[in-house]
C-alpha cells in the first residue's frame, strides 16, 4: 500500500507517469525485501520467492487467487468509466469528476494486490512479466480498449496453458516457461500483428523499415 500511495502521489504531482512510478517503487521494494531476508538469515528459499512454484500451490493459495480475481473484476466494473476518463484525458476527468485521485489510487491498489497474489504462483519477478507482456502483445492487434482487454486476457491464458504443457513434457521450470511462451507470443505479435507490426510496416512503408 505504501508503494501504491507513493506511486500515485508521484504520478499526480510530477511528470512521471503511473506505470513508471509504480515500476520504480516496486523495484526498490523488491531489492529492499531481498536484502532484509538475507540480513535476517531466514530459511526462506529466495528462488521460490523470486520465481514462484506454480505447481506447488495449496488449496488456501488457490482460494486466495480466486478471491483476488473476483474482487478485482468487481472493482474494475465499478470504476471502469472513471478509470477510462482518467487514463485518456486526466485533465478533463478532474474537471467533471473530483474523485479521479481516488480512482487512480484504487486502480494502483488493485495492481499491487494482484502482484502480491501472483507472487505465490510466479514469484516476485515473473508475475510482473505475465501482467505486462500480454498487454504489450495485444497493442499490435488493435487500438480499441475493449479489444485490448480481450486480446491481452486471451494471450495471458494461452501463454499459461502452453507454458504448463511445455514444461511438463520438457521437464523445465514452469513459471519461466510460461513467461517464455508469453514472450514468444509478444515477438510474434511484434512481427505479424495487424497494427504497426514490423512486417505490416514493411509492406505499407518499406522506406521506413530496413
Amino acid at each position: 500500500m505504501i508503494i501504491t500511495l507513493a506511486a500515485g502521489l508521484v504520478s499526480r504531482f510530477t511528470v512521471l507517469k503511473e506505470d513508471a512510478a509504480l515500476a520504480s517503487f516496486y523495484l526498490i521494494s523488491l531489492a529492499a525485501g531481498v536484502v532484509l531476508v538475507s540480513l535476517k538469515g531466514s530459511n526462506v528459499d529466495l528462488l521460490h520467492v523470486l520465481f514462484g512454484s506454480i505447481l506447488a500451490l495449496d488449496d488456501a493459495t488457490l482460494i486466495l487467487l480466486a478471491a483476488v480475481t473476483s474482487i478485482s473484476l468487481l472493482a474494475l466494473a465499478i470504476i471502469f468509466r472513471a478509470l477510462v476518463f482518467e487514463g485518456v484525458d486526466p485533465t478533463f476527468a478532474r474537471l467533471i469528476n473530483t474523485s479521479g485521485a481516488y480512482t487512480n489510487i484504487l486502480f494502483l491498489s488493485l495492481v499491487v494486490i494482484n502482484l502480491v497474489a501472483g507472487f505465490h504462483a510466479l514469484g516476485i519477478l515473473l508475475s510482473v512479466s505475465l501482467m505486462m507482456l500480454p498487454d504489450f502483445a495485444a497493442r499490435f492487434w488493435t487500438d480499441q480498449l475493449v479489444g485490448l482487454m480481450g486480446i491481452s486476457i486471451g494471450i495471458g491464458f494461452l501463454s499459461s496453458v502452453i507454458g504448463i504443457i511445455v514444461s511438463y513434457h520438457l521437464n523445465t521450470p514452469t513459471g519461466p516457461t510460461i513467461i517464455l511462451a508469453s514472450g514468444t507470443l509478444y515477438l510474434f505479435s511484434n512481427l505479424y500483428g495487424q497494427r504497426s507490426s514490423l512486417v505490416i510496416a514493411k509492406i505499407h512503408r518499406p522506406d521506413l523499415v530496413p
